[in-house]
């Protein structure tokens, strides 16, 4: 069955026109004036018809989860923290396991007590920072999940419990949570994830299952229900386990692998101490540990992909792929390179660094909407690491100019699941010199995340491509700013994906 797509104008990445014809799931042709025949027309006067956008870094069952959530993101003090989980509970009584709090932006950013968490509730309530990385629980969220027991669980001075968890008490806690739902609870999360991109007009997204926090569980979930999705599912799921993922027939390994952690949890892997003298972060892994798996993964030919924020997990990223890549022989050198292997964030990269990936041919998974929320001047990042460290992280530019290849996401729910954020935070980088024109930034959102996921079917639309696209009543290359457009029509493989 074909299927003819009509609007005021057509971009395709390469040029334009004002129709496209689908044939099944692929795109047959793309052009203007009197369109061919076609089973279907749909019209779409007015609007503007654009690739589907691609999001290189999602946690879906997170995302999913956070919309059914309570606001906490939108807090400003540990006071208001309170009050929204506290309006939340009187209407949802039981319960409550929720993510998104970011206290770096608070204008004191202290965290909630054991305290204050157990004048909320006497049923198990943990509240997780937005990365992911620490947790604060009520007293009967840790008795039942016995998160205490692993190293991380803070105690005061006087021995008892704070609530708040961190490094393996904090994974601990997550995985006690995700497992305390139901198969039904995650793949609803899952799907409703799936549905939330197709309405912000991403057609394909990169799924970061993260068993160490959330249990193999979540990736199997997806794996059996891949069909279902409004949106075409890539999955990475980061384990070393090479014999699985072949076993469940994927092509691709870790993902979110995590060398370290995060800049707001302090557990970034840093070259030098945190700016306000805290220790530099650990890394998750030897070299020689890392070494044997990347060695023995890329032989069975996967991609690896690997979780690097600070300068210090970065440089043991591109150290031990150069212990790799100096293994192999000529022609499996240029074999390495076209695996496009990838290293996730790659926030704290110097241009050294970033010259030593384009060398062996890495490719980079950038989020920049987390340079819009903390790398302005007096923002998180400089707290962390100062405002000479801060102003050289994520230097989009420089990995674009020096030829690596580039993919763009949110890592939502981290931030929000939005290409059209994303492209603003591209353009409005805290750097001038690292700001990239919109036509830069869509090619990052489209193309440039679909290479770095080895997609080279998707990203733009021509003849032979996958049929993804989005239409739009507003020109989302004409507007002054892109924060806000939403789409009226996508189509993910040629099915509509939104409006359901």
């Amino acid at each position: 069955m074909k299927t003819l797509y009509r609007a005021s104008r057509v971009h395709t990445l390469l040029g334009g026109g004002e129709w496209v014809l689908v044939d099944e799931r692929h795109v047959e042709r793309v052009g203007s004036g009197e369109p061919p025949s076609a089973d279907e027309v749909v019209d779409l006067p007015g609007t503007t018809i654009m690739p589907g956008f691609i999001d290189a870094h999602v946690h879906l069952a997170g995302t999913g989860l956070a919309l059914d959530g309570p606001p906490i993101g939108e807090v400003t003090t540990r006071e208001e923290l309170l009050n929204v989980l506290r309006d939340h509970l009187a209407k949802h009584p039981g319960r409550l396991m929720t993510a998104g709090m970011d206290e770096s932006g608070w204008r004191r950013p202290e965290l909630p007590t054991i305290a204050d968490l157990d004048g909320l509730s006497t049923e198990p309530l943990v509240v997780t920072r937005v990365d992911g990385y620490v947790s604060v629980a009520n007293s009967a969220a840790l008795a039942v999940s016995r998160a205490f027991d692993p190293p991380g669980a803070e105690r005061a001075a006087d021995g008892n419990l704070t609530g708040v968890l961190r490094g393996e008490a904090n994974s601990h806690m997550q995985r006690w949570i995700r497992s305390s739902m139901t198969d039904l609870e995650v793949r609803d999360a899952q799907l409703a994830a799936g549905r939330l991109a197709a309405s912000r007009g991403v057609t394909c997204v990169q799924e970061m299952s993260m068993p160490d926090k959330h249990g193999i569980r979540d990736g199997e979930i997806l794996l059996a229900t891949l069909d279902d999705h409004a949106v075409t599912v890539i999955p990475y799921i980061a384990v070393q386990d090479v014999a699985y993922v072949i076993g469940r027939g994927l092509p691709r390994i870790g993902g979110d692998l995590f060398l370290d952690g995060s800049l707001g949890a302090r557990t970034a892997a840093l070259l030098e101490p945190y700016a306000d003298g805290s220790e530099s972060g650990p890394l998750a892994h030897d070299d020689d540990t890392m070494a044997e798996f990347l060695h023995n993964a890329h032989l069975a030919g996967l991609q690896v992909g690997l979780h690097a924020i600070g300068d210090g997990a970065i440089e043991q990223a591109l150290r031990v792929w150069e212990r790799v890549y100096r293994s192999l022989d000529s022609r499996s050198r240029r074999h390495f390179r076209a695996r496009r292997h990838r290293i996730e964030h790659f926030e704290m990269a110097d241009r050294s660094r970033v010259e030593r990936a384009g060398a062996l041919g890495l490719a980079v998974s950038i989020q920049p909407a987390f340079d819009a929320a903390w790398g302005r001047s007096g923002g998180m990042y400089e707290d962390r690491v100062g405002p000479e460290r801060a102003g050289r992280m994520n230097p989009f530019r420089t990995m674009i100019d020096r030829g690596l290849e580039v993919g763009a996401g949110s890592d939502s729910p981290v931030t929000d699941l939005d290409p059209m954020l994303g492209m603003w935070a591209l353009e409005s980088h805290h750097d001038p010199g690292q700001r990239l024109g919109r036509d830069q930034a869509l090619h990052l959102f489209t193309l440039g995340a679909a290479r770095i996921a080895h997609q080279d079917k998707r990203g733009r639309l021509e003849p032979g491509m996958a049929a993804d696209l989005a239409a739009y009543d507003t020109d989302p290359m004409s507007v002054p700013d892109v924060r806000g457009l939403r789409p009226v029509l996508t189509v993910a493989a040629g099915k509509r994906a939104h409006p359901a």
